[in-house]
């Protein structure tokens, strides 16, 4: 009954494996669309060169040129008078993807800024030094003063993500390239001033660098790069580039130099201080600006958790965003996608020439404004706007979307619109006075509506919103007055009426509206912005006035094809909805639909006690009624209400991944990338808010299902480190479970049982799991003072199970072979030795002999062991760690194999002669009882009788002692083979540099690498796992390989809580360590004759 419930959890395990990896892959190979418009360029690229006495490698530098005619490029470079700016490409990327950035930032600078809009702007938060720059009152120039020259590095496409070596000359690279641009500049200058052309402009100092991928990490390094120059390097913006970690972090020496770097980013902030506690110096990095932006969802090879300067640049010198928040942008983008959208490469050029200043020709040398000019031109304001929301409320039950901090100060005036927008009071025919809690906009009519703020803002409902497709001063205007009046042209701003109009966030709008039938009425309009007040906002004020521009606009601009706005007041807390994980689970196989009937409040705010970028959600909102009479045509009513009801309007709120907009929402399968349930998380991390804008003249009906297709895929996203880190941890428990049954004199399992008796439970599974939970909770209340969430604890738990899962059909899989090969090769042998080829067998038979009996030969298998170590460790120190790790999954292999033929072949023996010795037992029971024996007859069946039963329990015992040594070996070959893959990314990108002059590897992967050999070598068999010391010596007790395994099993469960798989290499290096140790003690013990190992008293089964 016990090993029927093993299997049965064994079974449900795999099962439950297999479905996420299936699931996961096919939801990530699915095709992702992204709305995306493609960029167009007529590139050119120009060679700078190197000077004769320095060696630039194999690498190169280009400069790129946007247009179609041909150019000299020698007379070109003698122009150059621009703005540097160095492109690095990411992981086996090429120096031709600058042209998308290249070409648009040409036509940017021939065309111009931006068209200016009267949106709120975001603001700095207090962190970034909001209370010292006003992002609002910042002005950007009319017009760009200079342009920019777009360099970049030729790399060779090389992967720079599977090998830390490789990133490091990939810096090394680009700390040449930075000088060699800036002396090209002078080099053109000078080249100018002996033709006799003019010379104006200072020469640049610095260079801008814009690194996508492992580039943006590239760039990063060579900042701290000790031969870099001083100030050379002051902005850098990264593209989908991974700062906490790399992507793939299986190779240790890369895992190392992502944490040297991020370590000396820490200290480049650091204030330098004297005893006195007086600042010495200003910090390294003073003048560095980073700001990272991430593709959002649709990126799976670098997720935003990564993409984070969190830890390693401060607020005041940098920020990440989502290109899903981003201004202008609004859309989550494939990898590779971030350098060809058009909106994102359109917004990033223009942000880029609006910091070059126009007084000096360069970019600004005030870190504040820098930062303050990214905030300005990428952060969009509806964080902003909520937020101010949030803390009018008296209760954070009722907030919209949780605080990102404060917002800029909060006693600046508020800019009204300009002159040029305005249109006079008189423009205005008539005023209208609203009476309900609903006002609607369904023209540009020009009238000015009032709203009583004491009348409809009672009952709770003291917040108002107001959603419409009308642009802000050149559309609608709004003001808050104390009292009902007209306001003259010449009227001054005072403490009795105040314009709130800059208030109106932008967020984007769906497809336009289409008509019906021709000269029909057009569809309700996607709303555009949106308008929200709080109490603290109106306090003092009595009237709200709504005014709307007569249909020609003054400022000349056309007006929208259908107008829209709808406001409301309302009470935040009766569009509170809680959907907790049970519910969400639930709603999979019981469907339920929740009704909003009409006037309901605009803003729903949906909170979700999971988080979406965990267990993504289908989310549909179908509209049922409009106010419109049933007449039976459920389509005609349909048509009908896309008359009267906007579309609905979805922004999704995440810690990490920040702000999502779904314009036009009516069925969407909703995901966030974000970062839930790490040993990093927060309890915020858990939840994911969502904001629906609806119609509250209609009615919805709204359904929320799970994904799990989607969930699946972001589980393997989001863990898949985790899980590769674990993987191992299953191995050295099973080990540990192997050593210990050895101990206690028993069987050794085979790994497959061994994985199956560690999740018994309670015991051994229980602790095995919640031992390295707990002491991960432990190290991040004394470290953080803080407690990652619950769903930590589940998640981990579920990762350690289907590590097991994966294990064991990882381990079935490789035992299978074996096996296989083992019964091929004895039926081979069988069928050879006793056909008709005897004598080809027999030449076969001498010629082995001949070779076997060779010194050289004879030698490598006298002394296999030392062999082996001498040339693995060889390829691990010269060539590649792979390589020699390789090398010892093959001895692996062949001792596996024959330990498995001599186990069949002894096995088949010993059944061999157990069917003669039952025969002969029978031959003799069944002679006559007359039949007469002498005592020589007797004796001769006695001890024939004795011979095959000794005879038979030697075939046994050496049966089950070459079982128990293929147990112990397959063990190793599966924990040392998992070591080689984790190395094969690095040996592909090895693999594509051969004959290019690549360097050694370097020292901690070979170090680390010799160590696992040693552990293959040291502990060849299953009796090398006890030592016990003297009692005279100084270290008293017993060591145990049961004990090591078991620390390395923890250890490497620790690894994978902190997304580090490459820090398992210390637990096997340190196994390896210790086994040499114990192996060496060994040895001098028998040297000595003394008896501190252990033995089996007997290795025969019973």
């Amino acid at each position: 009954m016990k090993d029927l419930k093993d299997r049965c959890r064994v079974l449900t395990l795999v099962i439950l494996a297999i479905l996420v990896a299936i699931l996961g892959f096919y939801g990530l190979v699915k095709p992702v669309s992204n709305g995306c418009d493609m960029t167009y360029m007529y590139p050119t690229y120009i060679p700078i060169s190197s000077p004769q006495n320095v060696s630039s490698g194999k690498y190169g530098l280009y400069l790129y040129h946007e247009g179609w005619k041909k150019i000299d490029f020698a007379d070109h470079l003698k122009k150059l008078n621009g703005v540097p700016v160095l492109f690095i490409p990411g992981n086996g990327g090429s120096y031709k993807q600058v042209r998308s950035l290249g070409a648009e930032s040409d036509r940017a600078y021939q065309g111009g800024p931006l068209e200016r809009t009267f949106y709120q702007e975001a603001s700095l938060t207090p962190e970034e030094g909001g209370l010292e720059m006003d992002v609002a009152g910042l002005q950007l120039p009319s017009q760009y003063s200079r342009r920019l020259d777009w360099f970049a590095v030729d790399l060779e496409g090389e992967h720079s993500a599977m090998d830390g070596r490789i990133l490091e000359e990939h810096a090394e690279y680009v700390v040449y390239a930075i000088h060699r641009i800036l002396d090209q500049y002078k080099e053109s200058r000078d080249a100018r001033a002996r033709e006799g052309a003019a010379t104006s402009g200072s020469l640049p100092k610095s260079v801008i660098l814009v690194g996508h991928s492992m580039g943006g990490f590239v760039a990063r390094a060579a900042i701290v790069h000790p031969h870099l120059r001083k100030s050379a390097v002051e902005t850098v913006l990264t593209l989908s580039s991974p700062h906490q970690s790399p992507p793939l972090a299986l190779q240790p020496s890369l895992g190392h130099y992502f944490a040297r770097v991020n370590e000396e980013w820490r200290k480049g902030y650091e204030v330098r201080t004297n005893q006195a506690g007086h600042q010495v110096s200003d910090p390294a990095l003073s003048k560095v600006v980073v700001v990272s932006i991430t593709g959002g969802i649709n990126d799976y090879q670098v997720r935003s958790k990564l993409e984070s300067l969190e830890g390693i640049v401060p607020s005041a010198h940098g920020f990440m965003i989502t290109s899903t928040s981003m201004k202008n942008v609004w859309l989550s983008m494939e990898h590779q996608v971030i350098l060809w959208c058009n909106q994102l490469v359109v917004q990033v050029s223009h942000t880029l020439l609006s910091l070059i200043d126009s007084k000096t020709g360069q970019p600004y040398d005030d870190t504040r404004k820098r930062l303050a000019i990214f905030t300005k031109m990428l952060r969009s304001g509806i964080a902003q706007s909520f937020n101010q929301m949030k803390q009018s409320q008296k209760s954070t039950q009722s907030s919209l979307f949780p605080t990102m901090g404060e917002r800029g100060s909060q006693g600046h005036m508020l800019p009204e619109c300009p002159a040029n927008v305005q249109w006079s009071n008189d423009g205005l025919e008539r005023d209208l006075y609203i009476q309900t809690k609903t006002v609607t906009v369904l023209a540009m009519d020009g009238r000015r509506r009032w709203l009583d703020i004491q009348k409809l803002g009672s009952d709770g409902r003291n917040h108002f919103i107001l959603v419409t497709n009308l642009a802000p001063c050149s559309g609608v205007r709004l003001h808050l007055w104390t009292e009902r009046g007209k306001l003259p042209s010449n009227f001054p701003v005072d403490k009795r009426v105040q314009e709130v109009t800059s208030k109106m966030v932008h967020i984007p709008s769906g497809p336009a509206p289409r008509q019906i039938e021709p000269g029909g009425q057009t569809e309700q309009p996607p709303p555009s912005a949106v308008f929200m007040l709080g109490p603290k906002d109106m306090h003092g004020f009595r009237f709200l006035t709504i005014s709307v521009a007569p249909r020609p606009s003054i400022s000349g601009r056309p007006p929208p094809a259908a107008s829209m706005a709808v406001g409301q007041f309302f009470n935040p807390e009766e569009g509170q909805k809680e959907f907790s994980p049970l519910m969400l689970f639930s709603s999979s196989y019981s469907h339920k639909d929740i009704f909003l009937k009409e006037d309901h409040p605009i803003a729903f705010n949906l909170s979700f006690g999971i988080s979406l970028g965990l267990l993504p959600a289908t989310l549909s909102l179908k509209t049922v009624g409009c106010g419109i009479k049933d007449s039976g045509l459920p389509v005609e009513e349909a048509g009908l209400c896309k008359l009267r009801c906007f579309p609905p309007v979805a922004l999704a709120w995440d810690v990490t991944a920040g702000l999502h907009v779904i314009p036009n929402f009516y069925v969407q399968t909703i995901a966030v990338d974000s970062a839930p349930a790490l040993w990093s998380s927060t309890q915020e991390s858990d939840k994911t808010i969502i904001l629906l804008l609806v119609d509250p003249h209609c009615s919805y009906k709204s359904s929320i299902t799970i994904s799990f297709t989607a969930a699946a895929s972001r589980f393997l996203l989001l863990y898949s480190s985790q899980i590769i880190a674990l993987c191992f941890a299953v191995i050295f428990f099973a080990l540990m479970c192997q050593a210990h049954a050895w101990d206690l004199n028993s069987p050794i399992p085979s790994m497959l049982r061994a994985v199956q008796s560690n999740l018994r439970m309670p015991f051994p599974a229980l602790p095995l799991i919640v031992v390295p939970i707990s002491v991960a909770l432990l190290l991040s209340l004394l470290i953080d003072q803080s407690v990652p969430p619950i769903s930590f604890i589940l998640i981990s738990t579920l990762c350690y199970l289907l590590a097991n899962g994966f294990m064991i059909v990882f381990v079935s899989i490789s035992q299978l072979v074996f096996y296989v090969a083992a019964v091929m090769q004895i039926f081979i042998k069988t069928r050879w030795q006793l056909g008709e080829r005897v004598e080809l067998f027999h030449h076969f038979t001498n010629l082995s002999s001949g070779f076997f009996s060779l010194k050289v030969v004879r030698f490598v298998a006298a002394n296999s062991s030392l062999v082996i170590a001498t040339v693995a460790s060889t390829f691990v120190c010269l060539v590649h760690p792979a390589l020699g790790l390789f090398i010892l999954v093959l001895l692996h292999a062949f001792c596996c194999h024959g330990a498995l033929c001599s186990f069949f072949t002894a096995s088949f023996r010993s059944h061999t002669r157990r069917m003669d010795f039952s025969e002969y037992k029978k031959d003799v029971s069944d002679r006559p009882s007359h039949f007469s024996v002498d005592s020589d007859h007797k004796s001769r069946d006695s001890l024939l009788g004795d011979n095959y039963s000794s005879s038979l329990e030697s075939a046994r015992s050496f049966a089950d002692t070459q079982l128990d040594f293929f147990h112990h070996r397959h063990g190793l070959l599966v924990l040392h083979l998992l070591a080689a893959l984790m190395f094969v990314p690095s040996l592909a990108a090895w693999w594509q540099r051969v004959g290019t002059g690549q360097s050694f590897p370097w020292l901690l992967d070979s170090v680390l690498c010799i160590c696992v050999i040693l552990h293959g070598i040291c502990n060849p068999k299953p009796d090398s796992t006890f030592f016990s010391f003297p009692s005279s010596s100084i270290i008293r007790g017993e060591m145990k390989m049961y004990y090591i395994y078991q620390f390395a099993g923890c250890y490497s469960f620790l690894s994978g809580l902190a997304l580090a798989p490459y820090r398992v290499f210390y637990a096997m290096a340190v196994v390896g360590f210790l086994s040499l140790v114990l192996n060496v003690l060994q040895k001098r013990s028998k040297e000595k004759g003394e008896a501190h190992t252990k033995r089996r008293k007997h290795s025969h089964r019973h």
